[in-house]
């Protein structure tokens, strides 16, 4: 493909993911994916330009761009190799007509950005929201030691006691050692939410919000397969994944349960007071994630992050019921905006009396209300806000 070609595709393929934004439907890398599985004439080179011209161009964009070519006339305004490609020629974008308009620049819609500049997000820490992510793997203990692992390219450790960080774009699913599972891919802000449940041998631990279970998974190897660890979910689809990941990585003392909204304590009947940690790892807005799925600032609005924190108020108050006494609630959220964070946290401990905030000795992070808070310009992980109670 010639270079003006990768930018038509690019602009092609920023339509579907906009028009995706504003519907909720697939992600982006689902697009890309799809698109590249259907049209094999796009060799790898091709493939990995136009990956990096979309992100590149969502990057560049604050608020929902109009349309794909609005988007990449932005990402022109910043990259001067750009405005050349819209060349008019074969399989390339048309050329630019006077007075034709880019999409607005900035790091998310305005009222969002006002949310986080309220949470004390801005300058460098919103900047760094919207570069590229690294690439970091947890050793299973289970199966490995971080000392003495070898890999077969260069990695450096992390701050996370079974940590490493590799260059982003590492083929890792393709190494020995992720399809033997002595490693799996996790940011290093996640492994440290996991430490912060201080996980032990023989305890009864429930990961409330389990999705696909890279945190079980974490849980497990710091119980090293010793008690009761129940991961839960409401997504069937993605709890389903969790089985054979727990395979490959030895991980054998865990019990799934599918939730059903608000009959969470019938399906819970026989753990009830019973958990020495709970973890929640609650659904959120996802700003802590931006690096790695920039789109998402154009999916969320206001009326769907009243929902979330909804639900986040909701997991607490579940998650006292489930807790023995003088057990822990762990509270995690990949988020930056205090709502769904300190003051949420705040709230939680306003409605209980009986508990109080624990500190945690993460080796990251900085104190934000009662918890810790990690940002990627400061630590260099996933945005997160952890807190404990006990």
């Amino acid at each position: 493909m010639t270079p003006a070609a990768r930018v038509q595709t690019s602009i092609e393929l920023l339509d579907s993911i906009i028009e995706a934004a504003r519907s909720k439907g697939a992600p982006a890398d689902r697009i890309l994916a799809e698109w590249f599985r259907n049209n094999r004439f796009a060799g790898s080179k091709d493939r990995r330009a136009i990956r990096e011209l979309v992100f590149a161009a969502i990057r560049a964009c604050g608020p929902m761009p109009a349309s794909g070519r609005s988007a990449m006339l932005r990402l022109g305004e910043v990259d001067e190799n750009i405005p050349a490609l819209f060349d008019g020629s074969n399989y390339g974008p048309a050329a630019i007509r006077d007075g034709e308009s880019a999409a607005a620049g900035g790091v998310a819609p305005e009222w969002l950005e006002q949310r986080l500049a309220a949470s004390d997000v801005t300058g460098q820490e919103t900047e760094a929201l919207l570069e590229r992510a690294p690439l970091d793997l947890r050793v299973n203990t289970l199966k490995a030691d971080r000392a003495t692992l070898e890999l077969p390219e260069p990695a450096s450790t992390t701050a996370a006691p079974n940590g490493l960080r590799v260059e982003p774009g590492t083929q890792v699913e393709q190494w020995p050692a992720f399809r033997d599972g002595a490693i799996e891919v996790q940011d290093t802000g996640s492994q440290l939410a996991c430490m912060a449940v201080a996980a032990q041998p023989g305890e009864t631990v429930i990961d409330l919000c389990a999705g696909g279970g890279g945190k079980t998974l974490a849980l497990a190897a710091a119980m090293d397969n010793l008690g009761r660890l129940i991961a839960s979910d409401t997504d069937r689809n993605r709890l389903s994944r969790l089985a054979p990941r727990a395979e490959r990585a030895g991980a054998t003392n865990i019990q799934t349960i599918l939730l059903n909204p608000a009959q969470e304590l019938d399906a819970f009947a026989d753990f009830t007071g019973q958990a020495d940690a709970v973890l929640i790892d609650a659904p959120c807005s996802g700003t802590g994630t931006w690096r790695r799925n920039p789109e998402a600032r154009w999916r969320l609005d206001e009326k769907e992050l009243a929902r979330l924190t909804d639900i986040q108020s909701y997991l607490l108050d579940l998650a006292v019921k489930l807790v023995k006494p003088g057990g822990r609630i762990v509270y995690v959220t990949c988020s930056l905006l205090d709502e769904e964070g300190a003051g949420q946290f705040d709230a939680f401990l306003g409605r209980h009396s009986e508990l109080r905030a624990k500190e945690l000795p993460l080796p990251l992070g900085r104190p934000r209300g009662k918890g810790i808070r990690l940002s990627p310009f400061h630590d260099g992980t996933d945005g997160f806000f952890i807190a404990c109670a006990e």
